[in-house]
């Protein structure tokens, strides 16, 4: 920044001019604002030499920093530690930010901490050196991936290259979680704190579209929230969740049917097109073009099951593995042999095969766990084409268990014969089913 900058800044009042400036662009977030302004100080001050800022994602830690120091008119380099991969990437950043491609030309190949500080103190103009630079590492819990040095001399990076600059860190998890166990210098902590629903209300509220007025786009919020922040307090995707259903909201109001002060039509016409919107929420199975078109076809014919759209993006063997899996969940194993043949769709049941001495149905008493063993032979048993037991097979049960469509409830030690079971629904099961062209109903002991 330029000596004239810096006089100015120094002017009585213009402290409580840019922190208006600031806290007119991140809303509900103030404090927060003020308490970091306060600990950069002027210019011409050594800063702190490093800062943690923690708080849950979407909490307003990057956008807060990076307004501040646009603001401000700081020199300031913004890494993320998702794509610095590697050290020599990370260094290579800051040189190149703050001292061009000469100097990050002449790091070398596999570059040391050393050789990074050295280079540093080279190109740094003594004329600056009490400007304060920052780096700002964004997802900073990755450098607990890297070296184990590495971490600790970025806390004390200022002492190491003799400059005024300061490490911001920007985090998800908290400095107990995140400190190295040989030790460290401890730096200044700042936690930005989830916002609650009058603030969320406060921020998407300023979203509104200029063709409604400011009370209904706030009712529509109102209503919004009341649905999804039981689940979901994550700004970006609440704010994704009312661009992606305004539109719907708003329906009845173009079509004239309704007005901007009936709130409880309005409602009611929403609240199906909410609930079928709460399966998406963090999955992002759709985009928000492919979810428009969803409900245009949701208006000529129900679909059965809240995420049956979802179901095409499974591969082959894994619907069918799934679909094993709920055959296993809600079937007695002693009727395995019954319904179980070498190719599905020539079972032949006798009529004297009934369900005796059973009052309650499998599907109300729930799902029971069934071992691996159990799965793969149903599955061999109605999948179309022969199928090796291969790594890939073992792979897609595993992929079912992330995607939370199985839970395993054995041990993770228990290699041998772990059990799993099945968490999806009926109408789910059934929507899989059909994309495969397998009538599941005449394989459920239910409904025989």
């Amino acid at each position: 920044m330029s000596s004239s900058s810096s006089s100015f800044l120094q002017q009585p009042g213009y402290e409580e001019e840019r922190l208006q400036r600031v806290a007119e662009q991140v809303p509900c977030r103030a404090l927060q604002a003020g308490l970091l302004l306060s600990l950069m100080g002027e210019p011409q001050q050594y800063s702190f030499p490093s800062i943690f800022i923690y708080g849950h994602r979407a909490s307003g830690k990057s956008h807060v920093v990076n307004i501040l120091l646009k603001e401000l008119e700081l020199p300031h380099a913004n890494i993320s530690c998702v794509e610095c991969i590697s050290i020599a990437l990370l260094f290579e950043h800051v040189l190149l930010t703050f001292f061009g491609r000469d100097a990050a030309a002449t790091l070398p190949r596999s570059p040391s901490l050393s050789d990074f500080v050295r280079i540093y103190k080279q190109h740094r103009s003594p004329s600056t050196a009490t400007e304060t630079r920052y780096i700002v590492l964004e997802k900073a819990e990755l450098l607990r991936d890297m070296d184990a040095n590495l971490l600790p001399a970025l806390l004390r990076l200022q002492e190491l290259v003799e400059d005024n600059v300061s490490i911001i860190l920007l985090s998800e998890i908290a400095w107990d979680t995140f400190r190295p166990s040989t030790g460290c210098f401890e730096p200044l902590l700042l936690h930005f704190p989830d916002y609650s629903k009058a603030e969320l209300h406060q921020i998407l509220s300023q979203d509104r579209h200029p063709s409604y007025s400011v009370e209904f786009y706030s009712s529509y919020i109102n209503i919004l929230l009341g649905v999804f922040y039981a689940v979901c307090r994550d700004l970006r995707e609440l704010r994704h969740l009312a661009a992606l259903n305004f539109s719907k909201f708003c329906e009845p109001l173009d079509e004239g049917k309704v007005k901007e002060s009936d709130t409880h039509k309005l409602w009611r016409n929403i609240e199906p097109h909410l609930k079928k919107a709460m399966q998406t929420v963090y999955l992002r199975e759709v985009s928000s073009l492919q979810w428009e078109k969803m409900q245009v076809e949701a208006e000529d014919g129900p679909v059965r099951g809240l995420s049956a759209h979802t179901h095409v993006e499974l591969p082959y063997y894994s619907k069918f593995l799934l679909i094993a899996a709920y055959l296993a969940s809600y079937n007695p194993a002693r009727t395995d042999k019954r319904f179980f043949v070498k190719h599905h769709g020539k079972i032949r049941k006798a009529k004297n095969f009934l369900k005796k001495n059973e009052k309650t149905s499998n599907h109300l008493l729930g799902p029971k766990p069934f071992p691996l063993d159990r799965l793969l032979a149903i599955f061999y048993s109605v999948v179309d084409s022969r199928v090796a037991p291969t790594a890939s097979i073992f792979s897609q049960i595993s992929s079912l268990v992330t995607l939370q469509l199985l839970t395993q409830v054995s041990h993770d030690d228990q290699l041998d014969a772990p059990k799993y079971k099945c968490a999806v629904s009926m109408d789910f099961i059934c929507a899989i089913s059909r994309t495969v062209n397998f009538d599941i109903v005449k394989y459920l002991y239910d409904f025989i």
